[in-house]
């Protein structure tokens, strides 16, 4: 059995749509507790994701003996600020003003926990360049993507009208939405839990 230790419905459809057979339970973890108490100890936001990851599939994991947890994260740096999903639709456009014409880095780990331990984690980083767009198509990006912005990191979704924002992508595609699904199939695939 896998289960999936994540609210994020763009994780879901991934493995739904690659035909992977899974539940979700949702972890109770406090992100930003932990990302205040990271950040004191460390500036690596690679680090943090995969923190946060483990941390969810091991909350679950101890619920669920003899399935496989998987937990996943995504952090966005950029130049050494750290961006979370906003708020509400003031803070996006103030987020996504401060990310126009810059590049920034989104970090996605994943990790596989059986019985409280972990067995298996992958991180992968993408480079993504915003385009210096005006603020009279913010507004109107912000109007017709609506509350969609809110339930993501970069307050974009790069699958759809998000895509309008940016100049240069760098990465894998998956890794960009949270979760990098290539190296997490081929882990499923060598535990037996995909056929090879």
């Amino acid at each position: 059995m896998i289960i999936l230790a994540s609210g994020s419905h763009t994780r879901a459809r991934m493995l739904e749509e690659a035909g992977i057979a899974f539940t979700v339970e949702v972890a109770a973890v406090d992100e930003q507790a932990v990302k205040d108490s990271l950040a004191a100890e460390t500036r690596n936001p690679a680090r943090v994701a995969e923190v946060l990851a483990e941390l969810k599939a091991v909350r679950v994991s101890t619920r669920r003996p003899g399935a496989l947890v998987i937990g996943a994260d995504q952090m966005l740096d950029c130049d050494g600020a750290w961006f979370d999903k906003p708020a509400d639709r003031d803070a996006a456009r103030a987020q996504l003003l401060a990310l126009r014409h810059k590049t920034h880095r989104l970090t996605s780990s994943v990790v596989a926990v059986r019985d409280g331990r972990r067995v298996w984690h992958h991180t992968e980083s993408a480079k993504l360049t915003m385009r210096n767009f005006s603020e009279g198509f913010l507004d109107r990006y912000l109007e017709q993507a609506g509350a969609a912005v809110l339930s993501s990191v970069g307050a974009y979704q790069l699958e759809g009208l998000g895509a309008q924002l940016f100049l240069q992508v760098e990465g894998d595609f998956f890794t960009i939405l949270g979760l990098p699904l290539l190296a997490l199939m081929d882990f499923l695939r060598e535990n037996g839990e995909l056929i090879p």
